[in-house]
């Protein structure tokens, strides 16, 4: 059964009345990339300063939306007004260590100038790194000091909690500064040497735990708990990154599924670094003992007690144990297990009388909250339902409530809620947010307000701020649509989609979709349609979200069909929905692409001759597995930086969801796209960044020489010098014009105008 439905969208009131007699433009894929952006003035890393006072954030310059400079909005003045000037700090260009550049692509964090920072804990000074080095901006005397100033590239700044004290890694070690006197300690002495790094998260840890970091000071200020990672035992990769003037060998430590992790240990210094003090951790699995994962580390409230989150190498346990640093004696609070795996998550919060702590699960199917007593025991829980939540945003104690975000009225939209800590009516959550969409939130510490940057998929990016039960109180960026935002001269001819829903192959499950078509179809025509795909796991493309003026609507405006749909195995629907890949991937996945490809062939004006795909990453692989396995369907096909053989990948991904290639080998040979590149029928591309240090170009020089073998015929655009994330301007205009190219060569015939 086909289910179309609208979802109610807010949209503001002036933006159609404004535009209606606005001149429009034709969309280019040169200007979607080009500054000004056309999504408008969209703040990043909105902050509360610890008084309430104001609203800290970064925003990209008007004239390069690349380079980010510190603003703020003073509540008391109505005023956005820059802070700090990142081109009067730094005017050059930016050179990275290596490590930086790494660090950065595994956060995603595209552009240069100050990318981060933070408050000191009295909201008295500012915290950021610019080019290698950290700085000081101290608000009452609006004056900006330069902390370090060494040749040596310092990252991974922090304030101590209570601002004495700044820390950094410099050299693979753990340092901190005296701010008053300026006198630097260095807390590890081994790291950079044999293999050793303080401090630091590994690859794994940043590339698929969302753990960016490797220490964590104590509440009283007194002790700094630390990682020491070994790297001795991953194997070394010896990759080529190609750039245009040169080819450098990279000797990169690449844990590829089933083989060897870095050894882990968990330690805790005082911050004059005479003591180092290691938690013994030998509780993995098997003969190795050291085969496990640390992904998550947090202090409790006392200073007297760490936690630390054990999860085994197979996923499927998940420990929160308890260290006292007085007694050396550790508990393990609670235990979760699965039979597949356990979604990791930052939902865990020690309360403040250090009686019990809140925390998520997926016990009952759902991610929900849970609170428990510091020994483990459970109170109550605090949500329930057939939906999920996303992440607790704030807990005021003193009311006893939790403001948390989730979707619990569709998993489309995610919404601002409040749940009482007594757990009396956890069916029963309090919605706050009132507009429909997408809404990112940050509370205030008073518990008395939040800043909402909401979006949906008519509106782009607004932010306001709200008091706690959600009333509106002003605008911090209304970004409104109007005569002078950028797209204005497009915003007329954008094509918003029709959301609505398909029934999987199992004839029960629902999958969402939606659907572009172009304007002024003319009756009785065909159109060609570009399926475009993601699939993996922790991800969600349908979604009421603000899209703008992008290359979907540049696809629109060339005459093409644009669909997407979240198979199963994608997020926010439950464990049910998630568990049909585990050990087999590709397949759900394209099954319920091809259901997706079925209902197009009903729709009287989709070619289903012409029915393309496209994806990047696990969507390059889900093209590739689509254009082997079901050709009838998919006629041609677009793939980017593909994983084709999953022992390429990376351990905790990997293994999370096809096992350890020892125990599941059938499952990763029917994974990988090889044993079906016989079935290539149709026109394919390829292409690849040729410094990708995610997923390894050696899964698209495996596919070429494959292809070759097989006699088929295929096109390749390779990228110099790119990463996984295809990053700047020149080769994202380059590389969207080859794939429209493709597709145009390929379907364009005929097309109807």
């Amino acid at each position: 059964m086909k289910i179309f439905f609208t979802i109610t969208l807010l949209v503001l009131s002036c933006s159609l009345s404004l535009l209606s007699n606005a001149h429009t433009e034709q969309l280019s894929i040169e200007r979607i990339y080009s500054s000004p952006s056309l999504n408008g003035q969209t703040p990043q890393s909105l902050k509360f300063s610890p008084d309430g006072s104001r609203v800290t954030y970064l925003q990209g310059k008007s004239d390069n939306l690349n380079r980010y400079d510190l603003w703020e909005y003073n509540l008391a003045s109505k005023e956005n007004k820059l802070l700090v000037d990142s081109q009067v700090l730094f005017s050059g260009i930016e050179v990275l260590s290596n490590e930086e550049k790494a660090r950065r692509e595994r956060q995603r964090a595209y552009g240069f100038g100050i990318m981060e920072y933070q408050f000191s804990n009295d909201g008295s000074a500012l915290l950021f790194p610019l080019n290698g080095d950290i700085y000081y901006y101290h608000l009452a005397s609006k004056t900006a000091k330069r902390l370090t100033q060494t040749d040596a590239f310092e990252t991974d700044a922090k304030f101590s909690p209570k601002g004495h004290y700044i820390s950094f890694i410099r050299g693979q070690n753990i340092f901190v500064l005296n701010i008053e006197s300026g006198k630097e300690k260095q807390l590890t002495k081994d790291g950079g040497s044999n293999n050793i790094k303080n401090g630091m998260s590994e690859f794994v840890a940043q590339e698929e735990m969302n753990r960016m970091t490797g220490y964590w000071w104590s509440p009283n200020e007194k002790h700094i708990a630390f990682l020491r990672v070994d790297e001795t035992p991953v194997q070394v990769v010896i990759r080529n990154e190609i750039y245009a003037e040169k080819i450098e060998l990279i000797e990169q430590r690449y844990p590829a599924t089933g083989t060897n992790n870095v050894h882990i240990q968990l330690a805790v210094t005082d911050i004059k670094g005479k003591k180092i003090r290691f938690i013994e951790l030998d509780e993995a699995q098997g003969d190795n003992k050291k085969d496990f994962y640390l992904p998550r580390v947090q202090w409790l409230p006392d200073s007297k007690n760490l936690s630390y989150q054990w999860q085994s190498r197979d996923q499927k346990i998940l420990k929160l144990k308890t260290y006292n640093l007085k007694k050396r004696k550790q508990k393990t609070l609670l235990t979760e297990r699965s039979k597949h795996w356990l979604n990791l998550h930052h939902d865990l919060h020690f309360l403040s009388d250090n009686k019990s702590f809140i925390w998520a699960s997926e016990r009952d199917g759902f991610k929900h909250l849970y609170h428990f007593t510091n020994k483990g025991k459970l109170i109550n829980q605090l949500t329930k339902g057939n939906w999920v939540v996303n992440s607790i945003k704030h807990i005021d104690e003193e009311n006893e409530l939790i403001y948390f975000t989730g979707r619990a009225d569709t998993p489309l939209e995610r919404h601002l809620y409040r749940v009482p800590l007594n757990g009396k009516s956890p069916e029963h959550v309090a919605r706050l947010s009132k507009r429909n969409g997408f809404h990112d939130i940050n509370f205030s510490r008073d518990s008395n307000s939040y800043i909402d940057s909401f979006s949906n998929i008519t509106t782009p990016k607004q932010v306001s701020l709200h008091q706690a039960n959600g009333e509106h109180i002003t605008w911090l960026a209304q970004n409104k649509v109007n005569d002078t935002h950028p797209i204005s001269p497009y915003y007329d001819d954008l094509i918003q989609p029709k959301f609505g829903t398909i029934t999987a192959n199992d004839d029960k499950t629902p999958l969402y979709y939606k659907l572009y078509q172009p304007k002024n179809m003319a009756p009785g025509k065909k159109y060609p349609v570009i399926v475009n795909v993601y699939g993996g796991p922790i991800a969600q493309r349908v979604r009421n979200i603000w899209q703008g003026a992008n290359m979907t609507q540049y696809m629109l405006q060339q005459g093409y069909i644009v669909f997407e749909l979240d198979n199963r195995g994608s997020n926010y629907r439950g464990t049910d929905f998630e568990f049909p890949l585990y050990e087999k991937l590709g397949q759900v996945e394209v099954d319920d692409q091809i259901m997706g490809v079925k209902y197009l062939h009903s729709l009287p004006f989709v070619d289903k001759e012409r029915i393309g795909i496209f994806g990047h990453s696990y969507g390059g692989y889900m093209a590739l597995m689509a254009m082997f396995k079901a050709g009838d369907y998919f006629k041609a096909g677009v793939s980017g930086a593909p994983v084709t053989d999953w022992l390429l990948y990376d351990t905790h991904y990997t293994e999370r969801y096809l096992n350890h290639p020892e125990v599941n080998a059938d499952g990763y040979e029917q994974s990988s796209v090889f044993p079906y590149v016989s079935g290539l029928s149709g026109p394919l591309m390829v292409y690849h960044g040729m410094a990708d240090d995610n997923v390894l170009f050696t899964n698209t020089t495996k596919l070429i020489k494959t292809l070759q073998d097989e006699n088929k015929q295929f096109e390749l655009m390779t990228y110099p010098g790119s990463k996984h994330s295809m990053r700047g301007k020149k080769v994202k205009v380059h590389l969207n014009n080859t794939i429209m190219s493709f597709f145009d060569r390929h379907f364009k015939k005929n097309l109807p105008m």
